[in-house]
C-alpha cells in the first residue's frame, strides 16, 4: 500500500513536483481525444512519467463524472444502439492498448447524470467546501435527456457491459475498477427518472456477483462509500472490509466527509466525520496494497490551489502510512 495521485499533471514541472513529494504512482486521464488514443500513446505517457521514476499504473477513460451524454464513450450505458456497439469494441482495444503499455488497470464511472452537487459551503478559513443537500436538488430538469433508466434497465445495462468487456480484461490481466456514482440518493430513489444504482453499497455488492471475475471490482471512493451511508464514523470500516477481503478493490479515493446520505460536505482529511487513520488501517488489514490516493480537495485561495490542496493531502497520507508501519 503506497501513496499515489490522479491529479492531472500540465507540464512537466507538475510531474516533477510529484516526485519531489514523493509520489511515485500515478493514474491520469489522456489530454488526447479517446478516438486518437494508440498503444504508443499509453507508452509515450508512460514513459513521460517514468524519466521521473513515477510510475504510470492506471488511466481513465472517458466514462467518467460527466454525463453519458457528454461523455465521448457514454452511449455504453444509454442502451442498445450501433454506437454502443461500436464504443464497447473501442473499449475492448482500449483494455489491449493498456496492456501494451505496462498498465494495471483502467478506471471508469457508470453514471448517466454525472456526478451531482448543490451549492456549495464553506469551512475553515473560508474555504470553499462541494455539498450536496438531496433536498435541494433541482426538480425542475424533468426526464434526462438520454431517456428514463430504472433500476431493471440500468441493470440490464450494466450485464450487457461486463459480459462485453470482462473477458477481454481477463484475458489481458487488465483491472477494471468502477467508481462510485457520486453520491448515492438512496434505495429505490430516481433522480430525473434515472436509477443511480452504483451510488449505493449494495449495489457494488451486486456488480462484483454480476461477473465474478479478479478483474471485476472497485476504484473505492472512501468520500462516496460515506456519503452514501447514515453513520459513515461507524460503518465505513465494514464496507472497506467487506470489499478488502473479496480482494476488490484496486484503488483508493481518500477523502474525508462531514455529513452522510441525503445531506454532506467534502472537507479536509483531518477534519471529516471518518477517522481516517482507522480507515487506512483497515485498508491495511484487509491486505489491500496498491495506491492511496487524494481525490477532491477543498477549494482554497492563492494562485495554485488544487496544488496546494492535493500537497497538503499528500503530506497527511505519508504521515498515516507511516504511522501504520510501525
Amino acid at each position: 500500500m503506497y501513496i499515489g495521485t490522479q491529479f492531472g499533471c500540465r507540464h512537466e514541472a507538475d510531474i516533477q513536483v510529484l516526485a519531489q513529494l514523493g509520489v511515485r504512482h500515478v493514474d491520469q486521464t489522456l489530454a488526447e481525444p479517446w478516438s486518437e488514443w494508440t498503444a504508443d500513446t499509453l507508452k509515450a505517457l508512460r514513459d513521460r512519467f517514468a524519466r521521473h521514476r513515477i510510475k504510470l499504473e492506471m488511466i481513465h477513460v472517458p466514462l467518467s463524472a460527466r454525463s453519458a451524454l457528454q461523455d465521448e464513450a457514454g452511449a455504453i450505458f444509454l442502451g442498445p444502439s450501433d454506437a454502443r456497439d461500436r464504443q464497447i469494441e473501442r473499449m475492448c482495444e482500449t483494455v489491449r492498448m493498456a496492456a501494451a503499455a505496462g498498465l494495471r488497470g483502467i478506471n471508469y464511472n457508470i453514471t448517466l447524470l454525472g456526478h451531482l452537487r448543490t451549492a456549495p459551503r464553506y469551512g475553515r478559513g473560508g474555504a470553499t467546501l462541494s455539498s450536496f443537500e438531496l433536498a435541494k436538488l433541482d426538480r425542475s430538469l424533468g426526464e434526462f435527456e438520454g431517456g428514463a433508466a430504472d433500476e431493471d434497465t440500468m441493470w440490464e445495462r450494466i450485464d450487457h457491459w461486463l459480459r462485453n468487456i470482462m473477458p477481454v480484461a481477463e484475458e489481458y490481466r487488465i483491472q477494471m475498477a468502477c467508481h462510485p456514482s457520486d453520491p448515492g440518493i438512496g434505495y429505490g430513489v430516481q433522480y430525473r427518472s434515472v436509477a443511480r444504482v452504483l451510488g449505493m453499497v449494495d449495489g457494488f455488492k451486486k456488480l462484483v456477483e454480476l461477473y465474478d471475475s479478479p478483474y471485476n471490482g472497485l476504484n473505492f471512493c472512501l468520500g462516496c462509500f460515506s456519503e452514501a451511508l447514515e453513520n459513515p464514523a461507524e460503518e465505513i470500516y465494514d464496507v472497506i472490509r467487506y470489499f478488502g477481503e473479496r480482494n476488490k478493490i484496486f484503488n483508493v479515493h481518500f477523502r474525508n466527509i462531514k455529513g452522510g446520505l441525503g445531506d454532506f460536505m467534502e472537507v479536509f482529511p483531518d477534519e471529516g466525520d471518518v477517522d481516517m487513520l482507522r480507515a487506512l488501517r483497515t485498508f491495511k488489514e484487509v491486505g489491500y496494497r496498491y495506491m492511496i490516493m487524494p481525490d477532491h480537495v477543498p477549494g482554497l485561495a492563492g494562485a495554485e490551489p488544487q496544488q496546494v490542496g492535493f500537497a497538503y493531502t499528500y503530506g497527511y497520507i505519508h504521515a498515516l502510512l507511516q504511522a501504520i508501519a510501525t
